[in-house]
């Protein structure tokens, strides 16, 4: 983080959060790589440390080098010993019935980890996981989209987790099968809602967006490649015009606040400095006054884990260390 000229809107306040944040997830780092002293860590351990671990890759950190390089290599370490023989990335508890969270979330760091990897030895172990990881996705959709544990359905937040993390395997060199990403937008093209948005899920089309997942879907779309997608464009629109309305939008109010900012961010940063003028100033902001006193953030009542990791995705978006929260 020692940098001469910050990036825009990166404010020393700002320098200041970001560090206590990562001191208080290397604090409650567990020996064993997953943060299990956090109540989210023992629900969802391999999410929550997958979360974690791209928190620290975003400041630069990779599983060698930078002052959290330790916490890195231990998650890389964790994550890659929580793997099913058919390739699913998981927790023995399978995250409380949401292990698709974890795989999407693990496929994601794990391959954003693979060209920063120096021991030989690990590379080939996470070559073969990503490799498996992939097959395990590709067939586990269900109408181009996915659910909570695999072949059970569809659902658009789990879908835009599975998008991404083919997405970033595909930028780390693996071999995505043709069409899967291209049925995820399909997915997500068939969800919508007459107000722009996206609905929760194919089975619910008519109900009306759902806030969160729109957001997601925008930066899932860019992620995709549809940068000039009219579906991320009337997203956008709608998910702008959501959050003009909701300026203290951290608050409880908002609903799922924080997974809906971790999407929205990247949303905004990648659809240029208008939006993401308008967008970044008062969310940083509203983060850092949300701060508490050890570091962390409460993160929607999931855990400190959770809101940890999310506030600091945010708050280092400026950085550009991940290419996969890039245009």
């Amino acid at each position: 983080m020692a940098q001469d000229i910050l990036p825009k809107h990166i404010t020393p306040q700002a320098q200041i959060a970001i560090k206590k944040g990562l001191d208080f997830l290397a604090k409650t780092h567990s020996e064993d790589g997953s943060f299990s002293g956090n109540q989210d860590g023992q629900a969802y351990p391999v999410a929550m440390t997958a979360l974690a671990g791209m928190a620290f890759l975003a400041n630069g950190n990779t599983p060698s080098r930078g002052p959290y390089a330790d916490h890195v290599a231990k998650i890389v370490e964790y994550l890659t010993n929580n793997v099913q023989p058919g390739g699913l990335i998981t927790g023995p508890t399978q995250e409380q019935g949401f292990s698709m969270y974890g795989h999407g979330f693990s496929l994601m760091f794990l391959s954003s980890c693979y060209g920063m990897e120096t021991n030989d030895r690990m590379r080939e172990r996470m070559k073969k996981i990503i490799n498996n990881g992939i097959r395990l996705t590709a067939s586990a959709s269900s109408n181009g989209g996915w659910c909570y544990t695999p072949g059970t359905g569809d659902e658009g937040s789990v879908t835009v987790t599975q998008i991404q993390g083919l997405r970033a395997a595909s930028n780390a060199g693996f071999t995505v099968p043709k069409g899967v990403i291209e049925g995820g937008v399909h997915y997500l093209e068939m969800c919508q809602a007459p107000e722009g948005g996206i609905c929760y899920s194919l089975g619910s089309v008519g109900s009306g967006a759902h806030l969160p997942i729109s957001a997601a879907a925008i930066a899932t779309l860019y992620n995709a490649g549809q940068y000039d997608s009219k579906l991320a464009d009337s997203c956008l629109a709608y998910v702008s015009k959501q959050f003009d309305l909701r300026k203290d939008s951290f608050q409880k109010d908002f609903g799922h606040a924080y997974y809906t900012h971790l999407y929205a961010a990247q949303a905004f940063y990648q659809a240029g400095d208008k939006y993401w003028d308008n967008y970044f100033p008062g969310a940083r902001d509203q983060l850092i006054k949300l701060q508490s006193g050890d570091g962390s953030w409460p993160g929607d009542g999931v855990g400190q884990t959770y809101g940890t990791s999310i506030a600091l995705v945010i708050l280092q978006l400026p950085y550009k260390y991940l290419p996969i929260y890039q245009r």
